[in-house]
């Protein structure tokens, strides 16, 4: 896919890397609790795929407790000053990358070309591993349910 365009129907979650923990992200940002923040894009294509109430997660890069850390949704498209904002719901317990290798997430653009960019995709087969991870309270938390 990482050849062709995307479009809004390939796209089942947006992926918005941060290499901050989360409690950096949005100071006091404890487990289990919301957010709204705004992450950084660059300017592509992509950006004009994003839309409110479109699914989302950050992604923790690097190599301290990389994987899942929040879900959400996105709260509108970017802005002019390439941020966009979301609604987060931090996990508890996240979701670590060595655990989602072993699922179709593996094929997964963040996982394939780590050092990219805001935006990242995933695919719906790529979601469902994190899908079926969360219980129904973190759904509804993140917007999912």
């Amino acid at each position: 896919m990482s050849a062709q365009r995307l479009n809004r129907a390939d796209v089942a979650c947006w992926v918005l890397k941060t290499s901050a923990p989360p409690g950096a992200v949005a100071p006091g940002w404890a487990p289990g609790a919301a957010a709204r923040v705004g992450r950084c894009v660059r300017p592509s294509y992509r950006l004009g795929l994003m839309a409110p109430g479109q699914r989302c997660l950050l992604w923790l890069s690097g190599r301290q407790d990389p994987g899942v850390h929040a879900v959400g949704v996105l709260t509108g498209p970017p802005d002019g000053d390439l941020v966009v904002e979301v609604a987060l719901h931090r996990l508890v317990e996240p979701l670590p990358r060595a655990s989602l290798l072993a699922t179709p997430f593996a094929s997964a653009e963040v996982v394939r070309m780590p050092a990219g960019s805001n935006p990242s995709w995933l695919t719906a087969a790529q979601l469902l591993p994190v899908l079926d991870s969360l219980d129904a309270a973190e759904l509804a938390a993140a917007g999912w349910a």
